[in-house]
């Protein structure tokens, strides 16, 4: 990995993933974010560039399979434990490059992927922070997914889309809401695991997150044995990092520092 930015591939398990990064602070936290269920690196601009100067850190950033210039899907279906699965090539990654104080900031689906990775590779991670994070299915998100649904069959979302995932940005959003909306996925659930979290966890929210209610929250800090702080982001949707950057900045980077 080069000490300074750059766009750049990794191969794990034979797949190619695309990935940049900044390693400029020799010893400090490596902080990895994890984008959403429709988003890439790119989708993220420059808020990892700021959150790590803010904090003395290092960052590295991805698209999962099928995501940006990653390399395509190789299913046609998803099964119930993909964020599992998906918890396992970080592993892989955070190994294959010997990282050291992980820290991990995961969006949606990516704060998902961020505690499941918590509760079993704690041994890998110093410590994480999620926005916008389920740890099971609500009505509340479902009813968001088919308004996305509605909004991709009957606005310009595909092509809003398309700038970011090109020809596979179809399968992108057909995988994410097909999976969603099925009976199986109506019981996912990883409450159960969370005890397994031992690292620090900060759980953020906005107020005004259409994908998910404050049970979230609760039963994040609730559940996990490190230490937990939650931060309920005012008039800000499923997007903190986004719709009130400043604030979403500084607990973040307030955490981090507090503990590394």
């Amino acid at each position: 990995m080069s000490t300074a930015e750059e766009m750049t591939y990794v191969e794990t398990g034979g797949i190619q993933l695309a990935c940049r990064s900044k390693m400029v602070y020799p010893g400090r936290p490596v902080i990895i974010f994890l984008h959403d269920s429709l988003g890439c690196t790119a989708l993220w601009r420059d808020f990892p560039d700021r959150l790590a100067e803010r904090c003395r850190c290092n960052f590295f950033v991805y698209d999962r399979q099928g995501y940006g210039a990653s390399d395509p899907f190789s299913i046609r279906e998803r099964e119930p434990d993909y964020m599992h699965r998906e918890a396992a090539v970080l592993s892989d990654l955070i190994k294959h490059f010997d990282f050291k104080q992980v820290w991990l900031f995961g969006h949606s689906d990516g704060g998902s992927i961020a505690l499941i990775a918590a509760a079993l590779y704690p041994q890998l991670l110093a410590g994480i922070i999620t926005e916008g994070a389920h740890i099971f299915v609500e009505e509340l998100t479902l009813q968001g997914i088919r308004e996305a649904v509605n909004a991709y069959n009957h606005t310009d979302l595909p092509q809003k889309l398309e700038r970011y995932h090109g020809v596979r940005t179809a399968e992108v959003f057909r995988l994410w809401a097909e999976t969603w909306l099925t009976e199986s996925f109506r019981h996912w659930n990883i409450s159960t695991i969370l005890p397994e979290i031992i690292c620090p966890v900060l759980v953020i929210q906005g107020e005004e997150d259409a994908y998910g209610t404050e049970a979230q929250v609760q039963g994040i800090v609730q559940s996990v044995k490190g230490p937990a702080a939650a931060y309920i982001v005012p008039q800000a949707g499923h997007s903190p990092h986004k719709e009130a950057s400043g604030s979403t900045l500084t607990i973040s980077a307030d955490f981090i520092l507090r503990y590394s």
